[in-house]
């Protein structure tokens, strides 16, 4: 095995670990609120959104959102992987989920959505885990960005997730857990538990070249990866 290898495979192992430590602090006086450790009873469902002729946002060097959304899926499966959990990726290649009747740009959005919508609800006592990336005119926003679904046990879900990356990741994010506007497809299409992850914004150089780098996005994806092992149940 490389040495490259096993230094990646250590890195994940340390910051899954700091995830979980601070998971435990953090939960020291919540006496009644057990963390789930190293996993949860339901299935985990990762989005990586968009893909193909959608490629959504496209970041200030020209990178599409959907390449950077399918990267740190695959390392978050990785991650899980490592402690047993074996999620469901709707996608695992830059493609779109339309079906082949779709002749337009619009027609193939459309479908793809109502494909992945189908394909989550399903997936029985599922929760959905969607990763995206974020904009804004300015340049001056950064930072990851929790959302969650109207569903029960998203809004518990998502401030779990928001502390966790501060917490491990990202000591000056302010943000809060917020709900998603009602103009999100899937997010308003589903029933079960779900949140959306906006890693960071394509428009702060700073973060975009973070985002471009695959031993943050390693970092990334191993806070994710244990905010879903320490969450309640």
């Amino acid at each position: 095995m490389k040495k490259g290898v096993l230094l990646a495979g250590a890195l994940l192992g340390t910051v899954v670990l700091l995830a979980l430590a601070i998971s435990r602090l953090n939960n020291i006086a919540k006496p009644a609120m057990e963390p789930a450790l190293f996993g949860r009873a339901q299935p985990l469902v990762l989005d990586a959104g968009h893909g193909g002729e959608d490629g959504g946002a496209v970041s200030i060097t020209g990178v599409p959102e959907s390449r950077f959304n399918l990267a740190i899926v695959l390392k978050l499966r990785d991650v899980l992987g490592m402690y047993g959990v074996d999620p469901i990726l709707l996608r695992e290649e830059d493609i779109s989920l339309h079906n082949s009747s779709a002749n337009t740009l619009r027609e193939k959005k459309r479908s793809d959505l109502e494909n992945r919508v189908s394909a989550i609800e399903e997936v029985e006592g599922g929760t959905l885990l969607s990763i995206h990336q974020n904009t804004y005119p300015s340049s001056r926003y950064h930072g990851t960005h929790v959302f969650y679904a109207p569903t029960q046990g998203s809004q518990d879900l998502a401030e779990h997730f928001q502390n966790s990356i501060k917490a491990a990741l990202q000591a000056d994010n302010e943000r809060v857990a917020k709900q998603i506007p009602d103009t999100v497809y899937i997010m308003n299409h589903i029933t079960c538990p779900a949140i959306l992850i906006e890693c960071g914004f394509l428009t702060n150089p700073e973060e975009e070249a973070l985002l471009r780098d695959e031993n943050y996005q390693r970092k990334l994806a191993a806070v994710v990866a244990g905010a879903w092992l320490t969450a309640d149940k």
